[in-house]
């Protein structure tokens, strides 16, 4: 069995393994299939692949670096494919350490640093697709290249379409695209999606009702002809993909003035007509405000209503404890592994996993959570960052299996008491 630390806390959860990602234990994105975990690094900056057919043991398997001044922070691996995505590491740059001018800039900004360079080739710009056919040996046989920053977070589930949040030269953020997938060797872009005013290279002036703030797409999880965009400070927008080279807005929703904002998912349950949407928590200390995981009813998609929000974690002040209080990221029910419209399963930064019961949606309950040891030192590179936990996401397999990362602590496996 894998060695690790007790937990600072657990409530109906236990830990069974551990993982430091062959010595890089900085992790965004885990995706999990046919027995491997493929882990996209933040700081590392390239893509972790280990074997997770013993849970109890996980293996380093190997590391695929990422180009020079690359983010492959994101990944979507379904069946035979995983996908990475290729942008500007805009961490790196020395002006955007500080968190509050990566996440409350002006978009204007944001796009004159993505284009900051005096080699404007000094990053790559794009989605890179590998065969995974042979599970755990990742084969490189395809990309899709964009001119600007570069894609930021993919939906794919498999078949001919994928969708992305994509950084390109002439918009003031990111933008949503379609992305054909029919050859997966040569991936196309098919369409785009912006909110009015993102335009710049065809004359919209940005008109957002906010002095500052991230008014691009986080990226779009997509049920049946409907794609549910995370637009981070612009919070909610709901699109019509029907037709995938030309999407259409069918609402926007925004609810940022004072609370939540930075809006990093948009997961719909559509057997429920229910909408999970998750504000991101973004600086220290709460310094940001309240941000709250919101439950809507969609069972008319052009008028979400909200029903509710999930409790805060309580068992202790995490305020206090440091570093970033609040939501990151929610377990996006992938096809093939585990799948619910009851149980869902998020992260929460230094206060780790946390699992809520909302078969009662107007008044949804912590049943789980899991807040591992915390990191003896940091991978973060940016100065004055404070030693805790910063759980980063989730997945939880067909088994029921539950595999977290963090930016400091690697990859653990967990199994839920429900």
């Amino acid at each position: 069995m894998a060695d690790f630390e007790a937990p600072q806390y657990a409530k109906n959860m236990r830990l069974i393994g551990h993982s430091d990602q062959g010595g890089r234990p900085d992790a965004v994105q885990v995706m999990v299939e046919r027995g491997f975990a493929y882990v996209g690094h933040l700081f590392s900056n390239g893509v972790g692949v280990i074997d997770v057919r013993d849970p109890r043991n996980p293996a380093f398997v190997e590391f695929i670096p990422a180009p020079p001044n690359t983010w492959n922070l994101h990944v979507q691996a379904h069946e035979d494919l995983l996908l990475v995505v290729h942008a500007k590491n805009m961490w790196a740059q020395a002006e955007l350490a500080d968190e509050r001018n990566y996440y409350r800039a002006k978009t204007d900004d944001i796009h004159a640093h993505a284009r900051k360079s005096e080699d404007k080739a000094a990053w790559s710009a794009g989605m890179a697709v590998y065969d995974i056919s042979t599970p755990g040996k990742p084969k490189k046989i395809g990309f899709m290249p964009i001119k600007g920053g570069g894609l930021h977070r993919i939906w794919y589930v498999g078949g001919r379409w994928a969708y992305a949040s994509a950084f390109i030269e002439g918009f003031s953020d990111y933008i949503m695209i379609t992305i054909d997938m029919a050859d997966p060797a040569n991936p196309r872009e098919a369409g785009r999606f912006w909110l009015p005013g993102m335009n710049l290279a065809a004359g919209e002036t940005p008109n957002w009702p906010l002095k500052s703030g991230r008014f691009g797409c986080h990226h779009p999880i997509v049920a049946g002809d409907i794609a549910y965009c995370s637009w981070r400070d612009a919070c909610l927008a709901i699109v019509d993909v029907k037709d995938r080279s030309a999407p259409k807005l069918i609402t926007h929703r925004m609810w940022s003035q004072g609370v939540g904002g930075a809006t990093h998912n948009c997961l719909p349950l559509p057997d429920r007509d229910l909408l999970m949407v998750l504000d991101e928590a973004t600086l220290d200390n709460m310094e940001d405000g309240y941000k709250p995981i919101w439950v809507f009813d969609i069972k008319d998609p052009s008028e979400p209503r909200c029903l509710s929000t999930l409790p805060t974690p309580s068992d202790r002040n995490y305020v206090e404890v440091g570093g970033h209080f609040g939501p990151h990221n929610i377990y996006e029910n992938r096809p093939g592994h585990f799948v619910s419209s009851d149980i869902v399963f998020t992260t929460y930064q230094n206060a780790g996993v946390r699992v809520f019961d909302i078969r009662n949606q107007y008044a949804p309950v912590e049943v789980g959570a899991m807040v591992v040891a915390p990191p003896k030192t940091l991978v973060d590179p940016r100065p004055n960052r404070p030693l805790v936990l910063h759980a980063a996401d989730v997945f939880v397999d067909k088994d029921g299996l539950i595999y977290a990362t963090d930016f400091s602590v690697g990859l653990y496996v967990m199994e839920y008491g429900g």
